[in-house]
């Protein structure tokens, strides 16, 4: 069974550096909370708004051993009232869990899309 992994995080300032640490943060924190094996990941979205334009997401999975993964990245839509300085990630992972057993994961400023289910990382 295929299922979807949720998550989200925001960075402070458009920088390499602080892309790499927040999504590298996010990335083991879905894992973390799943159990997920990356074996058993289909393949990896990453998207950004417009605002992050110093590194491209996905480059942090790479960088943690994530190279057998297939990885995508794209840009949100710039929107008036979206967040801003906002990475998301969808995981599509295999696994026998059921829907409601996904444990979506939402950080710091990016608690704000979904504060029913948000973690307390500031």
């Amino acid at each position: 069974m295929l299922r979807g992994v949720r998550g989200a995080t925001t960075i402070d300032i458009n920088v390499r550096e602080m892309i790499m640490e927040r999504v590298a943060e996010l990335l083991v924190a879905m894992v973390a909370e799943n159990g997920i094996n990356k074996e058993d990941v289909g393949a990896v979205i990453f998207s950004s708004t417009p605002d992050l334009n110093s590194a491209f997401p996905a480059a942090a999975a790479r960088i943690m051993g994530w190279s057998e993964v297939p990885l995508f990245g794209t840009q949100e839509a710039d929107i008036d009232f979206g967040l801003s300085l906002c990475v998301r990630i969808l995981i599509l992972w295999n696994t026998d869990k059921l829907q409601h057993e996904m444990k979506h994961v939402y950080l710091r400023g990016a608690a704000v899309l979904r504060p029913d289910i948000a973690k307390s990382v500031q």
